[in-house]
């Protein structure tokens, strides 16, 4: 009974398990059969929707802004150059690289003991021009005194022959006194030329006593300008620069010793293309003075200053293009000639223009428009002038109001179904960036002390700088710069 048992027991196994066998076998060809039915259906395709941003295009009056790169020049600049050669006696207290002076101030001043006594051998030459000129004067008057005597005497002489003529056709004179009476005046009048010659010479030696009294004149004024020369003074107010000179040193005629420049008379001079140049004029095609404002980046800190539209070069310069222009400076405080600044130029204003981001416009200047069905059109636009990252275009008018993608990308193009992102709506506009920020002690601590050991600052900049990093909220832009400066 018991091997009944186990017989029937093994048995009911051995089933068991071929019918395991024979489920699992069923469901694996039922799998294969439906995957195999799955291959045979055509598959279908699934459109793909890409997500991006679009703004609204809105047609609006704009005033493009000229934005180029110059330099601070000064409408005054003065080479000083030594007068005289000669030993440097004294400098002035702020004769030196930097140093201000004041108009007519006393710069330098060269031994002047040459030049002293030449003045004074020129002053004795003229006095004794100023005698031998009063003698000539009193001789001339005795010389006229003179003349007149002898013209008095020989009047007398005529007299004489007069009367010894009328006694002889009386009879009662003789032949030999009328003879010796004409002999006696013809004397008399030969003593009057003599005196006239004598006139003569001597007005003579009083017109050269006066050309020598002149020339000794002319001597003295030289003397004395070279005197003043060996004396450099300020033409006007200004600041020196390229300074050479030094007490006690040599220097020569006409060396450049140092350079004035005119701090308060300062201009712009930038370099726009030929057709911005066009864009500027007005229909006269003048150059208007127009408003333009100049910006200096000074360690995250920009130093901006008023300007008008003075001028145009008048030539172009070989090997360059474009105009040069010169705005002159309205206010200088900060500036100083060579800083590279950059100037800013409001244009002629555009009607009925678009401003859209850069990358809204793709090389061929087409937007990517979106249409029905949330599908993407391009269209043909006109770009007008590019301003940082935006650009200011002239679309057709029935586009006033379509929305447009903000930035394309190489999977966009006409015809494809968009999911749009709309700022307003979705917010999909990313938080703006605070511009100031608390400083910790430390960090302040270290940004005070890299402007105060900064060589290259203004000292009026330099203040305002440290003013602003003592507040309890500091300008992001400006720590951003001064610490990119610190790393470098």
């Amino acid at each position: 009974m018991r091997f009944f048992r186990r017989a029937l027991s093994g048995l009911f196994l051995i089933s068991l398990t071929l019918g395991l066998f024979v489920w699992v076998g069923y469901t694996i060809y039922a799998s294969l059969q439906d995957r195999w039915a799955e291959e045979g259906r055509p598959s279908v395709a699934r459109e793909r929707v890409f997500s991006t941003e679009v703004l609204p295009l809105t047609l609006q009056d704009a005033t493009p802004v000229l934005t180029a790169f110059g330099e601070i020049i000064s409408r005054r600049t003065l080479e000083l150059r030594a007068p005289a050669a000669g030993t440097v006696l004294e400098l002035a207290e702020g004769f030196e690289n930097g140093g201000e002076v004041a108009a007519g101030a006393l710069l330098l001043r060269i031994d002047p003991a040459e030049a002293q006594s030449a003045l004074d051998v020129t002053a004795a030459d003229l006095r004794e021009a100023e005698n031998t000129l009063a003698e000539a004067e009193a001789a001339v008057d005795l010389a006229s005194e003179d003349v007149e005597a002898a013209r008095a005497q020989a009047a007398l002489r005529d007299r004489a022959l007069v009367r010894q003529q009328d006694l002889l056709e009386r009879g009662v004179g003789s032949a030999a006194t009328v003879e010796t009476a004409e002999l006696a005046a013809a004397a008399a009048h030969q003593a009057v030329l003599s005196r006239r010659q004598a006139l003569a010479q001597a007005e003579a030696q009083l017109d050269q006593a006066g050309t020598a009294l002149d020339r000794r004149r002319i001597a003295l004024a030289e003397a004395e300008r070279l005197l003043a020369e060996t004396e450099l003074r300020a033409e006007f107010a200004g600041v020196l620069a390229d300074v050479t000179a030094v007490q006690g040193g040599l220097v020569n005629r006409n060396e450049q010793v140092a350079t004035l420049i005119d701090a308060q008379a300062l201009e712009v001079s930038f370099r726009v293309s030929t057709a911005q140049y066009a864009r500027l004029l007005d229909e006269a095609g003048r150059l208007p003075r127009a408003d333009v404002t100049v910006v200096l980046d000074v360690l995250g800190v920009d130093i901006t200053a008023p300007a008008r539209l003075t001028r145009e070069s008048g030539a172009v310069e070989e090997g360059q293009s474009g105009r040069l222009l010169f705005a002159e400076m309205l206010e200088t405080r900060g500036f100083r000639a060579g800083d590279f600044v950059t100037v800013q130029l409001q244009e002629p204003e555009l009607q009925q223009v678009a401003i859209l981001p850069a990358t809204a416009l793709d090389a061929e200047s087409r937007l990517l428009v979106l249409g029905e069905e949330d599908r993407l059109e391009e269209v043909q636009v006109t770009l007008l002038r590019r301003q940082g990252d935006n650009v200011i275009i002239r679309a057709p008018p029935h586009l006033e109001g379509a929305e447009v993608v903000s930035a394309r990308s190489p999977s966009l193009g006409a015809g494809i179904r968009v999911n749009p992102l709309r700022r307003a709506l979705d917010g999909a506009e990313a938080p703006a960036e605070p511009d100031t920020i608390a400083l910790d002690p430390d960090r302040r601590a270290r940004l005070i002390a890299f402007v105060e050991s900064n060589g290259f600052i203004p000292e009026d900049v330099k203040q305002r700088m440290l003013r602003q990093l003592r507040e309890d909220e500091v300008p992001a832009g400006m720590i951003t710069r001064l610490e990119s400066r610190m790393d470098g």
